[in-house]
């Protein structure tokens, strides 16, 4: 069975942080709350929680996942990012968006999609979000918490931990945390392109 560690988004404590830091320091996956609903979060170099988020949401080996991300600098060590793409990320972020750009050397190619050699990536608009990334000091590997086929509609998050308690090593259980796809732009061309309309505002492109 999964531990559950509940927390108030208000007031975050700092030793809940380094509770579920440790969690993935250890190899550990966790399910956490962001602003676009419950995701499945691991460090980027945990190859056997990959897998296990794979066989959990029934995906394709090669599902590209996304790197959540503290700062535009985090972005700047993953990815190619022009100077149209760079002003635009930081007037949007944080909040709900997730960037496709053109990944760097540093980026394992497991994690790139295959025939383009791409990365997904965010700066979410959460308080517990940043704070695991700021103790963490490292971008995480992230997917969005959708089952393939529940056994009951999800109507909060105890429904959810009961549909994952033995899947994950960590649910962190923030209430109700409504599932809203961030919006997705594709940066790699000379003009962005949107992928997918989602909760973040794109009627200035």
């Amino acid at each position: 069975m999964s531990e559950r560690v509940t927390i108030r988004v208000e007031s975050i404590k700092p030793r809940q942080v380094e509770h579920i830091v440790g969690v993935l320091v250890r190899g550990g996956l966790i399910a956490y709350p962001t602003d676009s609903g419950y995701a499945l979060g691991w460090r980027a170099d945990n190859r056997k929680a990959r897998d296990r988020v794979i066989r959990l949401r029934q995906l394709s080996r090669n599902h590209p996942f996304t790197y959540c991300c503290r700062s535009l600098s985090d972005v700047g060590h993953l990815t190619k990012v022009g100077n149209q793409g760079h002003r635009l990320i930081r007037q949007l972020t944080p909040g709900p968006y997730t960037f496709i750009l053109t990944a760097t050397s540093r980026v394992p190619r497991t994690a790139k999609t295959q025939k383009r050699h791409t990365i997904g990536v965010r700066i979410p608009d959460h308080p517990l979000v940043q704070a695991l990334l700021a103790s963490l000091d490292e971008p995480l590997l992230s997917s969005s918490l959708i089952l393939p086929d529940p056994s009951e509609e999800i109507l909060d998050s105890e429904d959810l931990y009961d549909e994952i308690h033995g899947e994950v090593d960590l649910f962190v259980d923030a209430g109700f945390c409504p599932l809203e796809p961030t919006t997705l732009l594709d940066l790699t061309g000379s003009h962005p392109v949107v992928l997918r309309r989602g909760t973040g505002v794109i009627d200035f492109l």
